[in-house]
């Protein structure tokens, strides 16, 4: 996954959607402490700072140097990369040892994730009881986009990795083995509309961090070619600024006690 993310990392931090403080409210008030969270695939931070506000510590780790090096710096954020040849012990210390986190977050990443393995990490760093897990991704909806955002999207398919269907399925998909906390179950997560006010060219920057487009690139295509943003342009009318519905979508939930 590092690599789909790498060249583009400075517009990624740039043009990406800012999320609800209020989620982040609510998922602290689900944590029986507040010491220690992990913002893992971090990218540019964007949760990990609202994260920051409700814990002593967030410990936000990336596979992506590139990712790491535009996050947004916090005092109460520690920023790590994490290779993919990391091994399950070292990570496990280095986020503080067994039972040593309160909350983890994912922010529009778990779907590139090994799952079986990081849900491993997840069951060995969380407090138990009281630790709680979130993942969560979105999709975008404007109406007068629809047409052409659909031909977009059919021709980005022979592009697109399998593990991003998942959040394109609204993780409805996703593995999600832990108890609810009442925020979305496996196969019925919970959903929230997220406004933004963009730019046209703020969404076509968007559209370029999408990794399917740069999978497209590297082998010689061009999705956002000239005249696909011609079309985008007309769809999206006179006025430059458009408010832009993202459907945002979040599994949480708590770690299965044996017995």
């Amino acid at each position: 996954m590092a690599g789909l993310y790498e060249k583009q990392a400075e517009i990624y931090a740039q043009a990406r959607p800012k999320y609800p403080r209020g989620w982040f409210t609510k998922l602290a008030s689900l944590t029986a402490h507040h010491k220690r969270a992990w913002d893992a695939g971090t990218g540019s931070g964007q949760a990990a700072v609202n994260v920051a506000e409700h814990y002593e510590e967030v410990i936000a780790t990336d596979v992506s140097e590139a990712q790491i090096k535009h996050a947004t710096p916090h005092r109460k954020v520690r920023y790590v990369h994490t290779p993919l040849s990391i091994s399950e012990q070292d990570l496990v210390s280095m986020l503080g040892g067994e039972g040593s986190v309160d909350l983890v977050t994912v922010a529009t990443a778990v779907h590139w994730f090994d799952l079986p393995s990081f849900y491993s990490i997840v069951n060995r760093v969380l407090r138990k009881p009281g630790g709680v897990v979130a993942v969560w991704s979105y999709s975008y909806d404007i109406s007068p986009l629809e047409d052409v955002m659909k031909r977009f999207y059919v021709s980005s398919l022979p592009y697109m990795d399998d593990r991003a269907r998942y959040a394109f399925e609204g993780y409805r998909t996703l593995p999600f083995p832990f108890e609810s906390v009442g925020l979305g179950t496996e196969g019925n997560p919970t959903s929230v509309d997220m406004d933004l006010e963009i730019s046209f060219d703020g969404f076509v920057e968007l559209l370029r961090t999408g990794s399917a487009v740069n999978t497209a690139k590297e082998r010689g295509v061009d999705l956002l070619s000239e005249e696909v943003v011609k079309e985008l342009r007309t769809a999206w009318g006179g006025s430059d600024i458009r408010k832009v519905t993202f459907k945002a979508f979040m599994l949480a939930g708590t770690p299965r006690l044996e017995g």
